[in-house]
């Protein structure tokens, strides 16, 4: 592989992983919220969890702790004192930090986001340095050792089709 080819191949991939970055933070920061006050509702009890139930939100919910919930965040989205984000937080002051169906992504919870991609990342990368070691430390050429096992290999063969 010649010196230029292996320079497109490292912007290719430079290129390629700078791309899957900006779609991941466009992703990220997308926001395209619910604008009646149902669809808030619905929005907000789909991100709280049924303090009662096991992994379900208190918008599958049907247990009455979850339908606490549901009408305290009603009263909240109604009095439109409060923002989306306002409301869970009084709701997870009230109820403890346990009914947050999804982690926060600030402080030491953003680390259930953060450490698998960086696990993923050093996998790749290791898996890259492991791979260009294997390639570079096989040069392509025999060993005297092979060598002398192909020549021998042949020679019985030579002698059993001399013998038919």
């Amino acid at each position: 592989m010649s010196k230029s080819t292996k320079l497109n191949n490292k912007y290719s991939w430079i290129f390629m992983a700078a791309f899957a970055s900006a779609l991941l933070i466009f992703g990220g920061l997308r926001d395209s919220g619910p604008r009646s006050q149902q669809d808030r509702i619905d929005a907000i009890t789909m991100r709280l969890a049924c303090p009662t139930c096991q992994g379900e939100s208190v918008y599958v919910s049907r247990a009455s702790a979850a339908e606490a919930i549901r009408a305290e965040v009603a009263r909240q989205v109604g009095s439109g004192l409060r923002t989306d984000d306002e409301t869970i937080a009084y709701i997870e002051q009230r109820f403890g930090g346990q009914v947050l169906l999804l982690p926060r992504s600030s402080g030491i919870d953003s680390l259930v986001w953060a450490l698998p991609i960086a696990a993923l990342i050093c996998g790749a990368a290791a898996l890259g340095v492991v791979f260009r070691k294997w390639r570079t430390a096989d040069d392509g050429a025999a060993s005297a050792e092979d060598s002398a096992l192909v020549e021998a290999a042949m020679a019985s063969t030579n002698v059993t089709d001399a013998n038919t």
